[in-house]
This record gives C-alpha cells, sequence and structure tokens, in this order.
C-alpha cells in the first residue's frame, strides 16, 4: 500500500507539474481562501470569544452617561452603590513622560479613583496598587505602570518606590500590572490614583462597577432607581446632559468590543464566503480535469486498475493540492495578517490581535475535505459504469453530461456567493459616498494637525503666550501659509459642550453649545467662510473686565438669537462676564459628519480662564507642498522650542475626515477587495464550466456547423448558457443578501440594506464578468474546424 501511495503521489506531482495554468489556479485560489480566514478568525476569536484580563468579567458593567460624571457626582451616589461590591471612576487622558533633558514622551493613561482594580479583580504582579484613600485631595500621588513600559524603563522590581515625572508632577511608582494586562484598551501604559475632589464639577468620567454576589444586571432597577434619585434630589441638570435619564448598565465587554464587533463580524463573513467560493471554485476546476480524463481513466480500469486505486490517485492528487496550497496559503497569512489587523477599524484593540494557526488548520481541513468529496463524486459514477460504455459516451460526453450538471450546480452556487460580497460593497460603497457628500464646512485639503500636550505643571496664565510661541515656531517653516491653535478640532466627537446665556433670554439657563477656544489664525487656516461682522483680532486677546469678545456660527444665530441681528448682541459661558458677539461664521461639522449644523462659539485664548493640557495645532500649506512632508519637520521645530511638550499625534485634516467618516470606510474597502477577490474567481469558475461545456460537446458544434449553422449561433448559445447560470446564482444570491444584510446595518447611513441603485450595480457588474467568462470559450468554439474535430471522432 505504501508503494503505491509513494507511487501516485509521483504520477500526481508530475502530472500537476505538466498542467502549470490548473495547478496555480487551484493551489492559488485555495491558498488565498484559507489565509483569509484563517487571519480573520485570528482577530475574530480575540475580539469575540477569548475572556478579557479582568476577573470574572460578567460581573462587571459600564454606568450609562459614559464621558459624564464629574467628581462631585461621583462622590455624590457612592455611598448609595447597593447591590455592587464596588464602583469606580476614570477616564482615558495622555500623560508626558519626561528623564532628564529629552524632549516629553506622550503616553496614554487613566486616571481613576482607588477602586479602580478592585473592580476588575486584578492585582499588579509587583507591588500593591492603589490603596483605599489615595484618591483623597492631597494623597501622595501614586502610579501603577504596564508590563510593557516597566521592561522599557529596565525591568527590575526596584522601580516600586521610585518616581515617575508625569505631566510636570511626580509620582511614586506602587505597582506593576502583569503581562498582558489591559484596560480599557491597549493602548494605556500608565494608571494613575487621580483626585476625587467634592467641589470639582468637570463632568469627565466613565463609571464601571462590580455586582454584588446573585446579582445580575436584569435585576438591578431598584439600585439605578435609588442612584437617580440622589441625583435629582441634589442636582440640576441641562435637558441634554440629565444623568437621571434612562439608566441602564452594560456588559463590560460590550462597552470596550462592541463598537468593533460589527466590523468583525462582517468581514469574518466574507472571508467565510471567499474560502467556500475557493473551495466551489477548486471542484469545479477538478471536476473539469475528470472530465477530461474520462478516456484515460476508462484505459486504466481495462488495463487491470480497480476502483480503489482510481480513487486513490484522484485523493492523493487533491491532498498534493491541499499541501501546496497551505505552503502557499500560510505564508500569505502570515505575510498580510498585520496589513489586515491594521486596516480593520480596531484602534488600539489591534496590539492584540493574533495570527490563529489552530483555525488555520480547521479551515485548511475543512477545503481540502470538501473539494476532495466533490471532485471523487463523479469517480464513483465512472467506476461504476460499463467499461465499454464508457469509452464510448467519453468520446461524446456521456460522463460530461453527470458532470456537466454538477458543475453547473457549483457555478450557481458560486456565483449567490460572490453576489453576498458585490451587493455588501456596493451598499458601503453608496453609504460612504453618501457621508462623503457632507460639508464639512471646513477646506481639509492642504492642511497639517499637530496635537500637542503641554505640561500640568503650567501656569494657567502662561498657556496663551506658549501656543502663540508654537504657532509662531511652525509658521515659520518652508511651505507653510499660516498656522493656528485650538482647543478642539472639527470632526472629532461631541466634547467641550459649555452653557450659554443670552442676554435678555433668562429661560435659556439649562441651554448648552460647542465651545471652541482658538487663536486669531485658525478661521483663515480653516477656510471658515465670514458671514458677517468680523472675525478675531489680535487686539481681542485681552479682554477687559466687564466685556469679552466671541464670534459665533449661523447655527448659533439661527437657534438662541432667532429674528435678530447677532452682531452686537451679548451672551455669555462665565457668570462675571458677557461677551460681545463681533462675527458670524459659516457651520462647521464640529462633532462629526452630520447635516444638522451643531451650535458653536470661538472665543480667544486669553478670555477662557479654564484650559486643558491638550491642545491641536493646524499649519495650512502653500499649494503644491504636500502636508504629510511637514509634520516630521514641525514635529522637531515644536521639541526643539519646547521640549516639556510632547507631540502625540500628527496627521492631516483628510486623515481626520476620513477618521469622521467612520469604520465604514474601512469596512468598506476591504469587502470591496474581497468582492473583487471573489469576482476574478467567479469568473475563473464560469469560464472554466463553459469551456468544459463547449469542450464536451465540440463534436455536436461540428456537426451543426457542417450542416449550416452560422458561427454567431454557437457563440450565442454558449454565451446564453453561461448567462443562464449567472441570471440563476444572481436571483438566488440576492435573495440570500436581502436576509443576511442586517450584519451592514450599522455601517449604512442614507441607504437601506435593500437599496435598489446598489443592488443593481451589483448586479450589473457580475452579469456583465459572467458574460464575458463564457464568450471566450464561446468564442474558441465557434472556430473550430469541423473537419479536423470529426476526423479525430
Amino acid at each position: 500500500m505504501l508503494e503505491s501511495l509513494a507511487n501516485d503521489a509521483k504520477f500526481a506531482l508530475r502530472r500537476l507539474l505538466r498542467r502549470r495554468t490548473y495547478t496555480a489556479l487551484t493551489v492559488l485560489t485555495l491558498a488565498l481562501g484559507v489565509a483569509g480566514t484563517a487571519a480573520v478568525s485570528g482577530i475574530a476569536r480575540r475580539m469575540l470569544l477569548e475572556p478579557l484580563p479582568v476577573r470574572d468579567e460578567k460581573e462587571v458593567v459600564a454606568f450609562w452617561f459614559d464621558g459624564n460624571w464629574s467628581e462631585t457626582k461621583f462622590l455624590a451616589v457612592r455611598p448609595v452603590m447597593d447591590g455592587f461590591r464596588s464602583v469606580a471612576a476614570y477616564y482615558v487622558d495622555g500623560v508626558t513622560l519626561r528623564s532628564g533633558d529629552a524632549p516629553a514622551r506622550l503616553l496614554k493613561a487613566v486616571e481613576a479613583s482607588a477602586e479602580l482594580f478592585d473592580v476588575l479583580g486584578v492585582r499588579p504582579a509587583l507591588g500593591s496598587g492603589f490603596r483605599r484613600g489615595d484618591d483623597r485631595v492631597g494623597a501622595e500621588p501614586v502610579v501603577v505602570i504596564s508590563h510593557s513600559l516597566w521592561r522599557e524603563l529596565g525591568g527590575r522590581p526596584t522601580i516600586l518606590g521610585q518616581r515617575l515625572e508625569l505631566s510636570g508632577q511626580s509620582r511614586t511608582v506602587v505597582g506593576v500590572m502583569p503581562e498582558g494586562f489591559w484596560f480599557p484598551d491597549p493602548g494605556v501604559r500608565l494608571w494613575l490614583c487621580d483626585d476625587m475632589n467634592p467641589q470639582t464639577d468637570n463632568g469627565m468620567y466613565n463609571l464601571i462597577g462590580r455586582l454584588a454576589p446573585g446579582k445580575r444586571i436584569e435585576a438591578m432597577g431598584p439600585q439605578l432607581q435609588t442612584i437617580t434619585r440622589v441625583l435629582d434630589e441634589r442636582f440640576d441638570f441641562p435637558a441634554d446632559w440629565d444623568l437621571t435619564m434612562n439608566p441602564a448598565l452594560t456588559p463590560l465587554r460590550e462597552r470596550l468590543l462592541g463598537n468593533v464587533r460589527p466590523s468583525v463580524l462582517a468581514l469574518l463573513v466574507a472571508m467565510s464566503v471567499i474560502l467556500l467560493v475557493a473551495c466551489v471554485n477548486v471542484a469545479a476546476l477538478m471536476l473539469g480535469q475528470l472530465d477530461s480524463r474520462g478516456t484515460e481513466m476508462a484505459m486504466r480500469s481495462a488495463l487491470g486498475a480497480g476502483r480503489k486505486r482510481l480513487l486513490q490517485q484522484l485523493a492523493v492528487e487533491s491532498l498534493a493540492i491541499g499541501a501546496l496550497a497551505g505552503v502557499v496559503g500560510a505564508a500569505l497569512a502570515a505575510f498580510g495578517f498585520p496589513f489586515l489587523s491594521h486596516a480593520l477599524p480596531l484602534g488600539a484593540l489591534a496590539e492584540t490581535a493574533r495570527l490563529d494557526w489552530t483555525l488555520f488548520a480547521a479551515a485548511m481541513a475543512v477545503a481540502l475535505v470538501a473539494s476532495t468529496l466533490i471532485a471523487l463524486a463523479p469517480s464513483f459514477a465512472l467506476a461504476q459504469h460499463d467499461l465499454q460504455g464508457t469509452l464510448a459516451k467519453t468520446r461524446t460526453g456521456g460522463i460530461g453530461s453527470r458532470g456537466g450538471r454538477l458543475e453547473h450546480g457549483l457555478v450557481v452556487g458560486q456565483v449567490a456567493l460572490v453576489v453576498l460580497l458585490a451587493a455588501g460593497a456596493a451598499l458601503l460603497i453608496r453609504s460612504v459616498e453618501n457621508r462623503r457628500a457632507i460639508k464639512p464646512g471646513v477646506d481639509v485639503n492642504g492642511v497639517a494637525v499637530l496635537d500637542v500636550m503641554l505640561p500640568a505643571s503650567i501656569d494657567p496664565a502662561r498657556t496663551p503666550a506658549l501656543l502663540r510661541e508654537l504657532v509662531a515656531t511652525v509658521a515659520a517653516l518652508p511651505g507653510v501659509e499660516s498656522a493656528a491653535a485650538t482647543q478642539r478640532l472639527p470632526l472629532r466627537g461631541s466634547s467641550d459642550n459649555w452653557g450659554i446665556r443670552v442676554e435678555g433670554r433668562p429661560e435659556l439657563r439649562d441651554a448648552t453649545t460647542a465651545f471652541r477656544t482658538v487663536t486669531p489664525e485658525y478661521f483663515h487656516t480653516m477656510r471658515i467662510r465670514l458671514v458677517s461682522g468680523r472675525l478675531l483680532l489680535d487686539t481681542d486677546r485681552v479682554a477687559n473686565a466687564d466685556e469679552g469678545v466671541v464670534v459665533v456660527n449661523q447655527a448659533l444665530a439661527r437657534k438662541f438669537l432667532p429674528g435678530r441681528d447677532p452682531i452686537g448682541q451679548r451672551i455669555a459661558f462665565m457668570r462675571e462676564r458677557w461677551d460681545r458677539i463681533v462675527g458670524v461664521v459659516d457651520d462647521v461639522a464640529e462633532a462629526g459628519l452630520s447635516t444638522e449644523p451643531v451650535p458653536a462659539r470661538y472665543s480667544p485664548y486669553e478670555q477662557v480662564p479654564w484650559l486643558s493640557s491638550s491642545h491641536s495645532l493646524v499649519l495650512r500649506l502653500r499649494p503644491g507642498v504636500d502636508p504629510a512632508a511637514i509634520l516630521t519637520p514641525a514635529r522637531r521645530a515644536i521639541q526643539a522650542a519646547a521640549p516639556s511638550v510632547a507631540v502625540y499625534e500628527q496627521t492631516t485634516m483628510a486623515s481626520v475626515l476620513s477618521q469622521a467618516v467612520g469604520p465604514v470606510l474601512q469596512v468598506m474597502a476591504l469587502l470591496s477587495l474581497l468582492a473583487g477577490l471573489a469576482l476574478v474567481l467567479g469568473a475563473v469558475g464560469i469560464y472554466g464550466v463553459i469551456s468544459h461545456f463547449a469542450t464536451r460537446r465540440k463534436r455536436d458544434w461540428s456537426i451543426r456547423m457542417v450542416l449550416g449553422m452560422r458561427p454567431a449561433l454557437v457563440v450565442g448559445k454558449i454565451v446564453g448558457r453561461g448567462g443562464a447560470l449567472v441570471g440563476a446564482g444572481l436571483a438566488l444570491g440576492l435573495v440570500a443578501f436581502v436576509v443576511a444584510a442586517r450584519l451592514l446595518a450599522s455601517f449604512l447611513y442614507g441607504v437601506g440594506t435593500a437599496d435598489p441603485l446598489a443592488l443593481a450595480g451589483a448586479a450589473a457588474v457580475l452579469i456583465a464578468a459572467g458574460l464575458v467568462a463564457a464568450a471566450v470559450p464561446a468564442r474558441r468554439a465557434s472556430r473550430v474546424d469541423p473537419a479536423v474535430v470529426l476526423r479525430e471522432s
């Protein structure tokens, strides 16, 4: 048996080497499907199946209204958290780490209350972590660092008790987290115990809690009512920021991974479709080879080969193809995985993705078994036929009729699978175009962006002057037309919303608007059009004690000053001072791409007493200068001028706009790529089946042409066969897509899951590809010489 297997393996390899095109198509097709499935499965397994790095994650829940719990409100409800073992407040921030005279280095950090690690149920690998009372005002500042940062800092246990200068403040290291721990995302490197000041009402924390033993989320209604009752008794909330509205708890997994789950699931389904298409394609190619080998198989039977030996030869050939595909697929998976993990909208979670070779092996086994079984089916039929009848029928395609029906069924299924991807890609393309059609209100072309973090120890009165120095530094770089600074860049989400008072309208005491702090050149740099009045001037920097100046957008004027000329009206964000409106500008997509404009106002830095540490510098480049090329020189200039200032992100406004389009842009790009691959595989399958159909009936076509049939009619009949297969697969695929399209619902904007234009476009592309694939063998069949074919018969 071993000898026969060895001989069959040698024969299979020789045969595959002689048929290089067939071998390359089958190996590459199967390798692409299996490699892609393994790569995406590695991401899906980590995102959807593996537990979070916390203890008993089902007990940990997130509270409602992310980013809007202040220290005051957290401390107010802290004593009434019945039903919870513990509750912690936290928010993600950036801190600068300085060592000696080196430029400041920005690290992602979490600032939290002392209960954080108790809620997560994870203790440091070194040290004690936070202790009760570490978050009291006046307590010694402490920090817990990640395992990776510990390694970067030397990896010595003696780091405990040492002090790190973080954002200008010295903190004592009290713990090192275990390797592999992350919260709330793998990009966080430090956890700082924050002061829970009962007098501070900033409103930027998230709350998480660990349920008490025996408690379930569904039964926590009474406890939530107690919390909202305390909030309602002690605080007055604006309507848009009312913490007492719609209280709810969310499982921690859903809060941390819920945003990436639709993307991963959609791509996992797409890659599974690609694997199925690949299996079907390989099976169809094998069936075509078996069909063309009908006479060979019959002659081998006549010379004494038994059915078992024939089947063994086919199985060995299939395994040889699978082994080659495995080697090629492994290389493709290893090479393409880093690109895939960063192409998906995973953010910092991309760092946790690992290639899953176990799933790779499983997918490979499924593909081999499927293709081998389908390829062996007609060989069983061949072995059961009468030898003489088989030899006769192979001359006229008798075996082809049986194999042909199976091949046609495979093509119909293949086209249906391709429809799923093509229609999905078409829907996402339509959604992206709808989002891109929204005007952001700024000219994003030719603008570079540098996000900077100022040291926390800086005197607030010094911040405007430091920012002016940074703006002057980057404005002097070659190729820069103008530069400006802002505390919040457009298109980056809803934040920095402050209350507004309008003179003469006391009923608006609970209203809020977007509040933007800018330097005077901001409007020119971002190309924000002035509608009326004037823009901010250098002379507006210092406001007198009684009155400041402000520029508003049209949405604010329409909402808060209807029927009145905004110029000269007074509004306020401080009790102590009114600001007079000196100009009105166009609406800008402050929070994100939306057709609904957000009311916004713009104030000079010098007039705002409360400034955060993070700011954005925007640089308008002269025509012809690539904004990406200025980023590195600008970063170096900032570090040379102000070593204590860290540049934590450098990008372009065009990239900011792409991010504002959302994860649909990345999913669309990947799904379009997969749809294109599936379309190519589908065209190859149609070509192969129609080619086999034409070859099986070439004697029939020759006789018909001898009797007077025109070659054009031959082409029409063969192409018609291909069109019928495509039409059947198209109908089946569209029905399946309407059922499965809900996977894409969260990505769609301005289109429905059954959008006629998208579905018609996908159908047109598939029909065109199918007809072209069928036309090639049809044209070849119409050009054969009937005399040669009949002589060979």
